[in-house]
Formats: C-alpha cells, structure tokens, sequence
C-alpha cells in the first residue's frame, strides 16, 4: 500500500501520545521532569552517535575528524534563512491554532509540547529515507522501526510535557506524506553523499533538541531546519 509506512509512523505517535496522557496522570511533578531530562539526554546521545557518524573516520587504526567547513556553512546559513521567514514562529502559530480548535486553550505548555515533539519525531534523516523507500520502492521497513521509537519517545514526553506531544503526528504526516508522493522527483537528487550529509547536520539539530528538553526551549531548533537544504546542496558543491 503506499504510504503505509506514513500512516504507521503516525499512529505510532498517536498511540505513543495516549499512553502516555492517561499514564502521565500517575506521575508526580518531579517524576515528570526527570523523565523530561532522561528523554533529553537520550535524543542528545541520539543525534551525537549520528553526528559523529558523519564526522569521523578511522585510517589505519587512527581516527580522523572532518566535514566541519560543511557543518558551520550549512548551520550558519541554514539558521540565518530560518531566522528570516522565523519557521519556529509559523510552528508556535500553529500550535496555538491547534490548542483553540481542540479545546486545550487552558494548557499553558500545549504549544510548547507540540513544537518540542515535532521537532524531534520530524528532524532527522530516517523519517526522510524511509519516506523515499516507501514511495519508490514501497519498502516502508524503516518508518515502521521509526514508529517503535517514536511510540516510545513520544510517550515519555507526553508524561512529562502534556497531550500536546500527540498533535506532532500531524506535521510527521504532512512531512513525511509529501516526501513520500514526491520520491520519485527526488530520487536524481538524493545520492549517497547527500543522504550523508543530510543525516549529518540532521543529527546536530536532533542534538540541539534534546538541549532544549533538558535545559528548556533556548535554541530555536526550527529555525535551524534549512540547514538540512544546505546539506543537500552542497553534495554538490567543490568543498
């Protein structure tokens, strides 16, 4: 079926999100934010594993680091065009739109839930992979695996954030449903370079997700998302 892997990796989260309000209730205050904490610090070692992935290589038993012209290029131009059309901005207007039109305008941390959530189920290049295997060769394996870790991710964080972690499966639907019709457009472009450098810079901003659940929403992860453009270009690009 096309797009299942879409359709499985959202319900996923939506599961994840339910377990996680009903669970959460049983939780006290500082039980919710160690588990922030611990989530945090697990996406953070998430995104170092993969981050370093693409930056070190091993030569004759000695390790060599590199690509990192290609991380502050993509990051700093990435982040400046983010910071121009203010995507977290867009995110955050549309999580209150969502918290109004579902009945939570009471929920103080509905929107920062949402933003916290989406940013960490939607950054990265598995979902992006997946969405290419499932729409070219109808291989939806990946965003299946990616549905497990997004059940439990998700429902840890609705213990700890609130119900708005949930309403991250709709731009995990939109996202990865877009990418999936349009595969075959992207097949040309997303050669084995570009799929590493994608995974690397979407590693370094899955990183900065997870400083932001452990010490609060202070680097604006969203803004940084056309980094990832960046990458893309420049596995074409002499550098």
């Amino acid at each position: 079926m096309f797009g299942l892997g879409t359709l499985i990796n959202t319900a996923g989260i939506v599961l994840g999100g339910v377990f996680g309000h009903f669970f959460g209730k049983l939780l006290k205050e500082r039980h919710q934010t160690s588990l922030t904490i611990a989530c945090g610090i697990s996406v953070m070692f998430i995104g170092t594993a993969g981050a370093m992935e693409g930056m070190l290589t091993i030569n004759n038993g000695v390790i060599n680091s590199g690509q990192a012209m290609l991380v502050t290029l993509c990051l700093a131009l990435g982040t400046l065009v983010g910071e121009i059309i203010n995507i977290e901005g867009l995110f955050e207007r549309f999580g209150e739109w969502l918290k109004i039109k579902t009945g939570n305008a009471k929920d103080k941390e509905f929107v920062n839930a949402f933003v916290t959530a989406s940013l960490t189920v939607c950054i990265g290049a598995m979902g992006i992979v997946g969405a290419i295997q499932d729409g070219i060769l109808g291989d939806w394996s990946v965003l299946a695996t990616k549905s497990v870790l997004d059940f439990i991710i998700i429902m840890v964080m609705t213990c700890s954030l609130g119900k708005g972690c949930a309403f991250s499966a709709i731009p995990v639907l939109l996202f990865e449903g877009l990418i999936t019709v349009f595969a075959s457009f992207l097949k040309p472009v997303m050669t084995d370079i570009a799929m590493s450098y994608l995974s690397l810079i979407g590693s370094i901003l899955i990183f900065c997700v997870g400083l932001n659940l452990v010490w609060g929403r202070k680097v604006r992860v969203a803004n940084m998302l056309p980094a990832v453009v960046f990458a893309v270009i420049a596995a074409f690009l002499p550098i």
